[in-house]
């Protein structure tokens, strides 16, 4: 993860739910826009047993 974005899962998971509902329509857009690992975020939310909904562009 890269160094500006919470290290808390719960607080990332908010912080990206965020950015997407916000800035971007999908998660590659934004993991491409913010240089961010997809399959590395997508693993830090499922240690909390999130993951990524495509059709709502959220996590949950």
């Amino acid at each position: 993860m890269k160094e500006d974005m919470p290290k808390d899962p719960l607080m990332l998971m908010s912080f990206i739910n965020m950015k997407l509902r916000d800035f971007y329509p999908s998660l590659d857009a934004l993991c491409d826009d913010m240089d961010v690992d997809r399959k590395e975020l997508e693993s830090k939310m499922a240690e909390i047993g999130m993951e990524y909904n495509e059709s709502a562009n959220k996590f949950w």
